[in-house]
């Protein structure tokens, strides 16, 4: 186990000093290229985004797609793994058909399609400068629905662990659409988050890093490896995206953040209940993406809003609390509902007296 965990910091280390190395000549890159953020004329519910605009205009120009290094680097270590192991010097690779091929698959596919919006954006293509919101729902629809398919038909997965309230549930083809809903819930509710400088990127980092430990604790090791490897990216990514940010995470990021943490999910509740602890794990992220749906329904069907702006870190700027003051409130919030999740999860087993 010591020499597990001696690999897992090794890799994590790795993506950590090689994307902090990269950064720097990747935006540089990506101001060559005219790689900038166009705010958005347009809200999701419906008219103008006049507030939005108004709060967010100072940074039109500011390098976006910056997930797409972090897609880079997670690459990069997948292929370096062959390498040694082709080598002799380790006797595995990232990739492996239990445990990492379908996290991988929702990594890089979720992360593909949102290079490809933000590209999209970047260069003002579209109504909405970027995917229009069907055709983007249509892949993340079609990506959730395999990530679904992987785990019933391939892994013969179809229960549920509602544990440490309930028990086992056996849902039958029902499984599917279950993962389904959960993940393109999930997917779209870290991109809603995805609004302020150093929000996102410090909220994974934590959230990573507890599903890092419970996929150690109860031996998925490789997956593991894979989830420090994402979080020493991330880690760098933070460093240039802090307030004010030279570059931002961009859909490459947040999908790709999504299509990772969902299959995560699925995995470790295959050994130990994560469902319910992962309502308070991911309570933030819940509340965006609820923020904006009632905000988009009242709009849609009753042509009114709720909220003067949402998302909820939206109506906090729009409020006139700074953006830096919220970013990081919500990241010691997240902290506590890490630990939460940790004591459900681990008194789960009776380790917590």
């Amino acid at each position: 186990m010591l020499l597990k965990l001696d690999d897992i910091i090794i890799y994590s280390l790795l993506a950590f000093f090689l994307s902090l190395i990269l950064y720097p000549l990747y935006i540089k890159l990506l101001e060559k290229i005219k790689a900038g953020k166009t705010i958005r004329e347009d809200s999701t519910s419906g008219g103008k985004a006049e507030i939005f605009s108004k709060l967010h205009q100072h940074k039109t120009g500011t390098p976006t797609m910056g997930g797409g290094l972090i897609i880079f680097v997670v690459a990069v270590l997948v292929l370096f793994s062959y390498v040694l192991n082709w080598l002799g010097l380790i006797t595995f690779t990232l990739v492996e058909r239990s445990e990492t091929y379908i996290i991988l698959f929702a990594f890089f596919s979720m992360g593909f399609l949102g290079l490809i919006d933000d590209y999209l954006n970047i260069k003002g293509v579209g109504k909405v400068k970027g995917l229009t919101a069907k055709m983007k729902i249509l892949w993340m629809f079609l990506f959730s629905a395999f990530i679904s398919y992987w785990f019933y038909f391939r892994l013969g997965v179809s229960h549920i662990d509602l544990r440490p309230l309930f028990g086992t549930v056996d849902l039958g083809f029902f499984y599917i659409l279950f993962t389904f809903i959960l993940t393109v819930t999930i997917v779209n509710a870290i991109n809603i988050t995805d609004g302020l400088d150093g929000l996102v990127g410090g909220l994974m980092i934590i959230v990573l890093f507890v599903l890092g430990i419970i996929t150690f604790f109860y031996g998925w090791y490789l997956a593991t490896t894979v989830i420090g490897v994402v979080l020493g990216a991330t880690l760098a990514f933070l460093w240039f995206n802090i307030n004010p940010a030279k570059i931002f995470l961009g859909d490459s990021g947040a999908l790709a953040f999504g299509g990772l943490v969902s299959s995560l999910i699925y995995l470790i509740d295959i050994r130990v209940g994560i469902l319910l602890p992962f309502l308070i794990l991911f309570a933030v992220f819940f509340l965006e993406i609820t923020t904006s749906f009632i905000q988009i329904f009242f709009k849609r069907v009753f042509n009114k809003k709720i909220f003067p702006i949402a998302p909820f870190h939206h109506l906090l700027e729009y409020k006139g609390y700074p953006e830096h003051t919220i970013v990081m409130k919500l990241w010691v919030l997240q902290g506590v509902l890490a630990g939460v999740t940790l004591i459900m999860i681990f008194y789960q087993f009776h380790l917590v007296p």
